[in-house]
């Protein structure tokens, strides 16, 4: 049976990061199962899954500090398990456009939370427009169960929208591209 560990990383930002955490993984006969990495303004984020035996697993969460300090770095470990993937009907890909606001994020996944709606993966931006307009960029794959009328929740959404004075597109997706 093979044990997983979740490792997060945070801080400055340096060449060769990814290569060392990736050199320990396997020193420690682990393999990395998932892995996704950032850069938020000038700091480093990394979060990967390592799966391996548990003396493996163990050998990780033992040696991993020290490359921390070498490397400057914050790092949290936890043990998990194997990802599951659910069976969704269908997925929504909805995008929000608008001038940047505080709250936004609030009210876009309390809604979700309030339909307790799956929420498959976000990204959020802020950027100017060439008149020097502060602009909020939203995309959210929400995975939608099958008891939820997905016609009513593309309106739903779209009413969200209109109060928060964004526009909005939303993309249907289903069948195998629902599979996380």
């Amino acid at each position: 049976m093979s044990n997983h560990l979740v490792v997060t990383a945070l801080g400055s930002d340096s060449p060769g990061i990814v290569s060392k955490f990736a050199r320990l993984a396997s020193e420690c006969d682990c393999d990395i199962v998932d892995s996704r990495m950032a850069l938020f303004g000038s700091e480093f984020t990394l979060i990967m899954m390592i799966s391996g035996s548990w003396a493996s697993i163990t050998k990780m969460e033992t040696t991993l500090p020290a490359l921390s300090v070498e490397l400057g770095l914050l790092t949290v470990m936890k043990r998990s398990s194997k990802h599951v993937a659910a069976n969704y009907v269908s997925r929504l890909e909805v995008t929000f456009n608008g001038q940047d606001q505080r709250g936004t994020m609030k009210s876009i996944t309390q809604f979700l939370a309030d339909r307790s709606l799956d929420l498959a993966a976000v990204r959020s931006h802020a950027e100017e427009t060439s008149e020097g307009q502060p602009v909020q960029n939203v995309f959210l794959a929400i995975n939608v169960p099958e008891k939820v009328d997905i016609d009513k929740l593309e309106l739903s959404i779209d009413e969200l929208a209109k109060e928060m004075d964004l526009t909005c597109h939303i993309k249907r997706m289903q069948d195998k591209e629902t599979q996380i």
